[in-house]
């Protein structure tokens, strides 16, 4: 890597954790320690609690968004939420598709599909998850799968709607584990993503889209995974709930450009 800094996108993802009072303290935080940072930092926080960190975030360089939206606008949907409400809140973009609610909540490319269209009707950056279990990377069918979710997940969405989405490659079978893919495991697999970005949507798509990798990152690994070429950002999980350990992962550039 060369001296000049690689722009970035670190998110993260709170999942089911943190009240309102620990949240606001923990941006309150983070401030201080990112403030001259240059990445992009998202960070996808409960429903209960975007109201009252994007008011905290506000004029500041942290993004807040969601982790999960509905496809309806409105209706008889009991414990949804629609993308209007969250940015009526005040989130700017969800996470879609994450390898949880896939698992735990049957959800479908198709399903997934129609909620990245209703996210970019609503202007809501989509974070679109895919990635392979165990089995199926052993059965060398990493490619085949990841494919089959993006052309599923993303199906009738162009080249312009496709500039304002981040894919998050998150293997499940590193999720939440100690041992996390490779940095070369990683940026081979994120690989295999961009040519079929490109083969789809074209040279100029592919060159732009930002695929960021996720699965047990922490402060000692993410600057090999960053220094891949083809890996544009982190999707963070366990690591983002603490603001060492995340204000770490997003100001990583700062050893290698001494």
């Amino acid at each position: 890597m060369t001296e000049s800094k690689k722009a970035v996108i670190i998110i993260g993802n709170w999942k089911m954790y943190k009240t309102i009072e620990e949240s606001v303290d923990f941006i309150n935080k983070l401030l201080p320690e990112v403030k001259e940072e240059t990445s992009k930092i998202y960070l996808a926080v409960p429903f209960t609690l975007i109201k009252p960190v994007s008011d905290e975030a506000k004029d500041s360089n942290i993004v807040i968004g969601a982790q999960n939206m509905n496809d309806a606008d409105e209706g008889a949907f009991t414990g949804e939420i629609a993308a209007s409400m969250l940015v009526d809140a005040g989130a700017k973009f969800v996470i879609l598709g994450h390898s949880e609610r896939r698992e735990h909540f049957n959800e479908t490319d198709a399903f997934i599909n129609k909620k990245v269209k209703k996210a970019l009707s609503e202007n809501l950056q989509p974070i679109l998850c895919i990635g392979e279990t165990f089995e199926a990377r052993e059965a060398n069918r990493t490619q085949e799968i990841l494919e089959e979710q993006l052309a599923k997940a993303l199906s009738e969405i162009t080249e312009e709607q496709m500039k304002s989405i981040i894919i998050g490659y998150e293997p499940l079978w590193a999720i939440g584990e100690a041992v996390p893919a490779t940095p070369e495991i990683a940026e081979e697999t994120i690989k295999i993503c961009r040519s079929f970005i490109e083969k789809t949507w074209g040279l100029a798509i592919a060159d732009i889209v930002p695929i960021v990798y996720g699965g047990a990152v922490s402060p000692q690994n993410s600057k090999l995974f960053l220094n891949q070429p083809d890996i544009n950002g982190l999707l963070v999980g366990g690591a983002s709930l603490s603001v060492e350990a995340f204000s770490k992962i997003i100001n990583y550039q700062e050893e290698l450009v001494r």
